[in-house]
């Protein structure tokens, strides 16, 4: 029998090989007073290819319609025994049932297994399926791999998919339940994944981290002057927002621990959350919300979609696509609630502190004298993504930053960081569909012809291309 994760075995992290702690065409036309075209409208079609560069093979072909009784009886018995032990021989048996639509159900389980011999039979089982030759190596974890490929051929699910999900979701983390319980969700749960960590329900202001392991959201962290903020390098990261006059400045190193800040800024609530996965620091205002709802305190779940951190709301147990700002269940989707974005700008310390003299810096240690490393990642994400996300776009490379912003004509459009450097330092102007570009501290920020700004943010380009489909790409 094969060891799982689950309540009677007291959930051993040990099992997880890929742990981290842990985000059509469009117009053409030139601006005239630009002096930047786009690069492509859409994205040229070579074929598809995963985030490695690999050419991603052909989808094999799916059945429709309900499972027959046989291959229900093969889930079942695997399912029946996800809080004990599973049979070899019982996942061995999904390659035997010829309907692809399996493969989701055996590239979930694999995540959380223990045993090297169902973990092989995993990969086996889904090889036999898929017509793939997924190799069942350690060092470089297959479930990636597999769930590129189901994600980029759009594999459907198998009927009940979400019912499984649920079932062998929160035997992990019980606190995942609410998020499965909206039957009218919407979210695709294909392209939901563990991060790795548990679920952050701590009230607000809480100073404990989570007993399990979670990544504890900053609540209103104490702020120093920028005179008093010496202690963080100017060379520094930081992401600067500004909100009614008022600036602030989030270190990257602190980000990089909570992932998540609950604050005010300009007499109103922010919350902010880092993905930092997908590159992507952003900011929303979560104190205008519908009748009867509390203001926002938001929160990391732990779980992840292509990538993309998800979050929720800890009051209304909302979860939300983070990196639209849409509420995806819940009560605040029934509403169809939508987050409003704020600028967020990164930055060097000294850069951003030397345009705007008046702002504040969440203090050294987070003004609680936590001792946060000067790199706590270290460079984890720096060589593409360790998480699934399908096929790429490849106009530009995955881990590429971009500006991304939103036209006042509702075109996405991303301006690739170093061509905005490269035209800003030669004295251009970028000036492009009715987005203008300029300079604030040592980063960017966008705004319409009148000075009105655009709730712009940085993002690797796998990220934002892929939230955003039919962006276009900025060049000089």
């Amino acid at each position: 029998m094969a060891s799982f994760i689950g309540v009677n075995r007291g959930i051993a992290l040990v099992v997880i090989l890929l742990v981290a702690t842990a985000c059509s065409g469009g117009p053409t036309a030139e601006d005239p007073s630009s002096t930047a075209t786009s690069v492509s409208s859409a994205a040229p079609d070579p074929g598809l290819v995963n985030s490695d560069g690999d050419e991603i093979p052909p989808a094999p072909s799916a059945p429709t319609g309900p499972l027959d009784d046989e291959t229900v009886a093969v889930v079942e018995r695997v399912w029946a025994s996800l809080s004990d032990a599973v049979e070899v021989e019982d996942i061995a048996a999904f390659g035997t049932t010829g309907d692809v639509r399996l493969a989701w159900l055996l590239a979930d389980v694999q995540r959380f297994l223990r045993s090297s011999a169902a973990w092989r039979a995993t990969v086996d089982a889904f090889n036999a399926l898929a017509g793939t030759e997924v190799a069942p190596r350690l060092a470089d974890s297959p479930w990636r791999e597999m769930n590129d490929y189901l994600i980029a051929w759009d594999t459907p699910a198998p009927p009940g998919y979400s019912g499984y999900k649920e079932r062998l979701f929160t035997l992990l983390e019980p606190g995942w339940q609410p998020f499965f319980a909206d039957t009218a969700a919407d979210i695709d749960w294909r392209l939901v994944s563990w991060g790795g960590v548990f679920i952050d329900n701590r009230p607000l202001g809480t100073l404990e981290g989570c007993p399990r392991g979670c990544i504890p959201a900053l609540d209103d962290p104490p702020v120093t002057p920028a005179e008093q903020g010496s202690w963080y390098p100017d060379d520094a990261v930081v992401f600067g927002v500004t909100v009614n006059g008022e600036s602030r400045a989030y270190p990257k190193n602190i980000m990089e621990v909570h992932e998540m800040v609950n604050d005010t800024l300009g007499d109103r609530r922010i919350g902010m959350p880092y993905c930092t996965l997908c590159g992507s620091a952003q900011a929303f205002y979560t104190d205008v919300v519908p009748d009867g709802i509390d203001t926002l305190v938001l929160r990391t779940s732990g779980l992840l979609s292509r990538s993309n951190k998800v979050m929720y709301d800890l009051g209304t147990g909302s979860m939300f696509d983070t990196f639209l700002g849409v509420a995806v269940t819940g009560p605040l989707r029934e509403v169809g609630y939508e987050l409003e974005p704020i600028a967020v700008v990164t930055s060097t310390w000294g850069e951003w502190k030397a345009e705007h003299p008046d702002t504040t810096i969440v203090a050294r240690g987070g003004g609680r004298g936590i001792d946060y490393p000067a790199d706590p990642l270290r460079g984890r994400d720096d060589d593409g993504p360790i998480f699934p996300v399908g096929d790429v776009d490849p106009r530009l490379p995955v881990q590429e930053a971009v500006l991304g912003a939103i036209a006042p004509d509702g075109t996405p459009i991303a301006f690739p960081i170093t061509a905005l450097q490269a035209a800003l330092d030669s004295g251009g102007e970028v000036s492009f569909n009715g987005v203008i570009v300029t300079r604030d501290g040592g980063g960017f920020r966008a705004s319409t012809a009148d000075g009105n700004d655009l709730a712009s943010h940085q993002a690797f380009w796998f990220a934002w291309s892929q939230f955003y489909t039919d962006t276009i790409v900025w060049s000089r």
